[in-house]
């Protein structure tokens, strides 16, 4: 089948949490005129080959204004800030009459992103954790004896390290954390430059380290929240991209602060 006949959809890649092109986490948005079969879906984020591609459908249920979606290469996933963010971006960008834009999804309720300055700020779930001995994940990490480990029902392990040095240090057993299945683990510790500081592993779907992680940070934020006795801190995701966000507890919901920059436009031929 020629180029001409094949179904043409827009497709935009921006940096999350971006102070500059090349920095931050890459995400592709599609917006689409209706659902593709799941399969599709996923072979279009494995071909992307980013660590995320958020789908995006009108809501004709009125509960939002999209319907959003995200896939690894590997798997759909129940939460993903920094497409989120990237989404919002995607779509306020193209209208400057709008202020913010909401998200229904099928695992994370609704969500919302907008405008914050020359950034946003978006909404994302607070999920309560359980204190839980993870050794097998402390032992993959191979980070050492952890201050503090916790376990989310979502597939989450928070692991609370010392200091920022040995955050910048970990080298994972990464066949070990795919050993261990359905996991995203979180390693944090106070920072060196910003209150917090963090890297996030999670070889099951197909992404060694992720480069900045909006989930995580909803994931962490009522730790640190409780640990510093405020609200608000500034976080930096030390991955080779790097990225800072900024964090604050707000009832049900956990708000994400961070730049966007749009680094791609064009066409996917399905």
């Amino acid at each position: 089948m020629t180029a001409a006949h094949r179904t043409r959809l827009p497709i935009t890649q921006i940096d999350a949490f971006a102070d500059a092109a090349f920095t931050g986490n890459p995400a592709a948005v599609m917006p689409l005129d209706a659902w593709l079969d799941d399969d599709v879906l996923l072979s279009i984020a494995g071909e992307n080959n980013l660590s995320e591609t958020a789908f995006l459908v009108a809501d004709a249920t009125g509960a939002a204004d999209y319907e959003l979606r995200w896939f690894t290469p590997a798997a759909e996933v129940a939460l993903c800030g920094h497409a989120t963010i990237a989404s919002g971006h995607y779509l306020l960008e193209r209208d400057a009459a709008l202020t913010r834009v909401t998200f229904r999804t099928r695992q994370a309720g609704i969500l919302w992103v907008e405008r914050d300055g020359e950034g946003y700020r978006m909404a994302l779930p607070n999920w309560a954790p359980t204190p839980m001995k993870l050794p097998d994940i402390v032992a993959a990490i191979g980070a050492g004896p952890a201050v503090e480990t916790l376990w989310y029902p979502t597939g989450y392990a928070l692991i609370v390290l010392e200091n920022a040095a040995q955050i910048r240090a970990l080298k994972p057993d990464q066949r070990a954390l795919a050993a261990l299945g359905k996991l995203v683990a979180v390693v944090t510790a106070p920072g060196d430059t910003t209150d917090v500081i963090s890297r996030v592993f999670t070889p099951y779907y197909d992404i060694a380290e992720d480069p900045v992680t909006g989930s995580a940070h909803a994931v962490m934020t009522p730790y640190w929240a409780a640990r510093l006795g405020r609200d608000s801190f500034t976080a930096y995701q030390a991955s080779a991209r790097g990225g800072h966000v900024a964090c604050r507890l707000d009832g049900d919901y956990v708000i994400l602060g961070g730049r966007c920059i749009t680094v791609m436009e064009g066409v996917f031929l399905l």
